[in-house]
């Protein structure tokens, strides 16, 4: 545990969990960490996990349940994989999820969910600034590229304009140049994943095929991913959503976890912070 954070993080137990995670929710927002000390993900998630709860400074509380110590309290929760992090609010499990998420999508989480640090409970929120056309906003990054070429971020942020155009191939070939930092930046995994569904429709069948193969057979599921992935790209999020989740309905184990992954995929791609909050908490509801 990073000593940075101990008064904002701690080791459950099942006989205080009631007192500790359940009945403190009431008062402040717990994060509930369940990982292994052999777990790989978990040995990345954790200090990221340990450190918003240092900066938060109470905003929420981070409780740690190591699953090998606490097996009981981790067979009632239904916790099949680590990590598993759910988050506890006014008693009840609101919202979580498998897997690591990277910093900027667990801050995503954490706003959409109102959890904030405590200095800034009073701060006015920043007014947003109106959305940029997608074709200009290329235009204008060419135009910072070829004046600052060694500017790796400009041409991050080229890439991911010019995947909003659909132009894949040099949006492409783009990331793949980026230094090693930038490439797992949470904006370049953002492009990757909507460069993973742009790549499945290379020789998808039209829609209207799929929604008729859908239509003959509910349980064709490859025909459900393909059919989300390409409302996904067509800017449908909540429909691709749609599609992905009935795959983890039906067989969350399809392909080797596909309906999950997929989800995910579509999480860092889609920018609605409402919705994919929303379909968190659906997934989270048919996970655990």
């Amino acid at each position: 545990m990073n000593a940075a954070a101990p008064a904002h993080v701690f080791d459950a137990s099942l006989p205080a969990f009631e007192q500790d995670v359940l009945l403190k929710s009431k008062e402040v927002p717990v994060l509930v960490d369940f990982w292994a000390t052999w777990c790989g993900p978990c040995k990345t998630l954790g200090p990221i996990l340990e450190k918003l709860a240092a900066e938060f400074n109470g905003g929420f509380l981070l409780a740690k349940v190591d699953v090998d110590k606490e097996q009981q309290l981790a067979g009632y929760f239904q916790i099949k994989s680590v990590p598993t992090v759910m988050l506890v609010k006014d008693g009840q499990i609101v919202d979580g999820f498998p897997g690591a998420l990277p910093e900027g999508q667990l801050r995503q989480f954490l706003a959409h969910h109102g959890v904030v640090p405590r200095e800034a409970v009073e701060e006015a929120a920043p007014a947003e600034a109106a959305p940029l056309d997608p074709h200009e906003e290329v235009v204008r990054l060419r135009a910072a590229v070829h004046a600052e070429p060694e500017q790796d971020e400009l041409k991050l942020d080229l890439a991911l304009a010019l995947l909003k155009t659909g132009a894949v191939a040099e949006a492409e070939k783009l990331l793949d140049a980026l230094p090693a930092n930038l490439a797992q930046d949470d904006r370049a995994l953002r492009g990757r994943a909507r460069l993973g569904f742009a790549a499945l429709l290379k020789d998808a069948p039209p829609a209207e095929v799929l929604q008729a193969a859908i239509a003959a057979d509910p349980g064709d599921l490859r025909a459900r991913h393909l059919l989300g992935a390409r409302a996904i790209v067509e800017g449908e999020s909540q429909a691709g959503l749609e599609q992905f989740l009935e795959m983890l309905r039906r067989d969350r184990g399809f392909a080797e976890g596909l309906p999950r992954k997929a989800l995910i995929d579509a999480f860092r791609v889609i920018e609605d912070e409402d919705l994919v909050g929303a379909y968190r908490r659906k997934m989270a509801s048919v996970l655990f």
